[in-house]
């Protein structure tokens, strides 16, 4: 009797280029999906929250996860898709993931021969899992508390990153102590509130270096003092200084 061989793994492979802030409204798929930016800046939204996902790096949405997409820049986006029981142990959340340069090319060349169950797709699809199991996770989540009072506060810094209001601040609007509030943000977003706050301007920013904005425009709209101190603050996050961003670059 001949051995049955496992399931593929490998379902699909998509190229698709977009323009600055267009948008893949809230949709979902069967199959696990990679999403990964060639060029640009993409932010994905879920119920649970927005990932921001620039250039070199990738976002893993699991199966059955509605999200909805929106360009910052124009944006040059690779797609793989994964059969829902053939997932990499990438977990069962979105997650933003370093893509390196072995990794990229193989996105590339397998959105070029999506379809084919060739020797050469076989090999490519184990490169692809054994560089997703490996892939260096990125804290680029921006969390939405569920307590309305709170939400309604982040959503306001959202739209005003350059708000330096202290946590005292909010406490005192949310008729609470400040160790209260520092509690729910550590049980609701699991971090603390200057952490979120740090990670949704960096969030915010990447769209606008995206655009094209200038470094002291970006370092200003987000309440920093100079564009050393933000550019200090973006390397120490992201690795790279934030003109790795800027269109061109």
């Amino acid at each position: 009797m001949t051995a049955q061989s496992s399931p593929r793994p490998w379902l699909e492979a998509y190229a698709d280029n977009y323009h600055n802030d267009e948008v893949v409204h809230a949709h979902c798929h069967a199959e696990a999906q990679l999403i990964h930016g060639v060029s640009g800046v993409m932010l994905v939204s879920t119920a649970q929250g927005s990932w921001l996902v620039p250039s070199g790096h990738a976002l893993w949405v699991p199966a059955g996860t509605a999200h909805e997409i929106r360009m910052a820049g124009d944006v040059h986006m690779r797609t793989l898709f994964l059969a829902p029981d053939a997932e990499p142990e990438l977990g069962r959340v979105c997650q933003v993931i370093e893509v390196s340069a072995l990794l990229r090319e193989l996105i590339v060349a397998a959105t070029l021969i999506a379809g084919q169950n060739s020797p050469r797709m076989q090999a490519m699809i184990e490169l692809i899992r054994m560089e997703l199991l490996t892939a260096p996770v990125v804290a680029m989540h921006v969390p939405v508390p569920a307590e309305a009072r709170l939400a309604r506060l982040c959503t306001h810094f959202i739209r005003n990153p350059s708000d330096d209001s202290s946590l005292q601040a909010w406490a005192d609007i949310l008729n609470m102590s400040t160790r209260t509030l520092s509690r729910i943000f550590q049980r609701e977003l699991g971090m603390s509130f200057g952490e979120w706050r740090k990670r949704a301007r960096l969030a915010l920013s990447l769209k606008l270096l995206a655009q094209g904005v200038s470094i002291l425009e970006v370092a200003l709209e987000h309440g920093y003092q100079s564009p050393s101190a933000f550019s200090a603050m973006f390397r120490r996050a992201m690795g790279y200084p934030p003109s790795h961003f800027r269109p061109g670059a």
